[in-house]
């Protein structure tokens, strides 16, 4: 895995504010915002060739930007269409494919949805279809994170202990922490500097200390109702208690990469990054 020395700030996909809507230009913009992370979007399917992903890993390189991948929403891997999971692990596959290429560390994912099914079962079959996923690529020699995310979706598989017991159970399985997720999905109940404590104590004691040191995290403001998330916003039109989040990963000396969801991608990447460095 690649070696991680601090925590990077990133924009999911490329800059609002980049002249060109290309992954090389975005790295360029993220450069000259003084961020150094960036994730690459495949969330509408993985149409980056091995070509533009060995310029991507070039730049990233030489600019100093930590990547991570984003696979495409289409996944289902609770679907009861055995043709459906199939093609989710597919495309789950590919994203680490052209991700590995692209020099990125991580890949995280949308699992799935429960349906019909109890949690206990849609677990099941999540886990058992990852498990094709975590052997294929490990046949292929990539070496990179594979990521179930925390959701904000009552009906969305990915609550925090789910998410964890993947990892405990399948090699080069690691979650992707989603604070606004994490808030929505408690209805607001997860927002203070404890409960985020808690949840990087939780983490470092169920997965070891890599857990911390090779973070995927993604933070946003989110607008949220009975049934968990309605959509993000931009962190000061939300009431998620982001410093709470940053102080938090700054006492655990938490490292890897916090990628900016809002819809002002690089507003509250640098809002973030600012804040922490003031803490």
């Amino acid at each position: 895995m690649i070696k991680i020395d601090k925590l990077h700030f990133g924009t999911a996909g490329i800059p609002i504010s980049s002249p060109k809507k290309n992954s090389i230009d975005g790295l360029k913009t993220v450069k000259s915002l003084g961020l150094d992370g960036m994730e690459l979007e495949f969330v509408r399917g993985v149409k980056m060739g091995f070509s533009m992903a060995d310029q991507v890993r070039s730049v990233a390189a030489e600019l100093g930007i930590l990547l991570s991948v984003h696979a495409p929403y289409y996944i289902n891997f609770n679907s009861s269409d055995r043709e459906k999971v199939k093609a989710s692990a597919e495309r789950l596959i590919q994203s680490a494919r052209v991700g590995y290429r692209a020099g990125a560390f991580s890949v995280v994912f949308h699992a799935g949805y429960y349906g019909s099914s109890t949690p206990y079962k849609a677990y099941n079959r999540i886990r058992d279809a990852l498990k094709g996923v975590v052997r294929t690529i490990a046949d292929e020699g990539i070496d990179i994170w594979i990521r179930p995310e925390t959701m904000g979706g009552l009906a969305e598989f990915g609550d925090l202990q789910e998410v964890i017991k993947l990892s405990e159970e399948l090699e080069g399985v690691l979650p992707a922490i989603d604070f606004a997720h994490l808030h929505a999905r408690s209805i607001g109940k997860i927002n203070t500097y404890q409960d985020f404590a808690k949840v990087l104590e939780l983490l470092e004691a169920r997965l070891g200390r890599v857990a911390l040191d090779q973070m995927h995290i993604h933070v946003s403001g989110i607008e949220y109702g009975s049934r968990g998330e309605i959509k993000h916003l931009n962190l000061r039109e939300s009431d998620l208690n982001y410093e709470a989040v940053l102080k938090a990963l700054k006492d655990f000396r938490v490292k890897g990469i916090l990628i900016s969801e809002s819809p002002n991608i690089e507003e509250d990447a640098i809002l973030m990054r600012d804040t922490y460095m003031k803490l």
